[in-house]
């Protein structure tokens, strides 16, 4: 019974985990103007200076998040296994970054409305 119990609080106890870091939003933004984003990513993160970059507005925060984590392996030089991106310029960024400044700014540009949609 009392491995019952146990069990049940901490299977309790993660459901409150996502709230233990929560992302602030004015701080992703603030991030988001720091780097100076919107000079490659457009001012809305909707529409970027080449077609070939990425609408960051709407989308998902945990995917922006990896793939910012992604980038900092590439740039420090980790193999291909380690789940990297090579991009110099994106690399150079990301580096400056440390976790919290990624989940909220991942947070934020998924706040953000966007034409990315799910059709039916």
């Amino acid at each position: 019974m009392k491995i019952l119990a146990k069990t049940c609080f901490v299977l309790a106890s993660m459901a409150f985990l996502p709230f233990a870091n929560a992302a602030d939003l004015q701080a992703g933004k603030a991030t988001w103007e720091r780097l100076n984003c919107a000079s490659c990513h457009g001012a809305e993160a909707v529409k970027s200076i080449d077609p070939s970059y990425p609408i960051l507005a709407g989308q998902h925060a945990d995917y922006l998040a990896h793939a910012l984590v992604s980038y900092q392996r590439g740039a420090r030089g980790l193999p291909p296994s380690a789940n990297v991106r090579n991009n110099a310029i994106m690399a150079a960024f990301a580096m400056q970054l440390n976790k919290q400044e990624i989940e909220n700014v991942s947070a934020w540009l998924s706040s953000l409305p966007s034409p990315l949609a799910v059709r039916k």
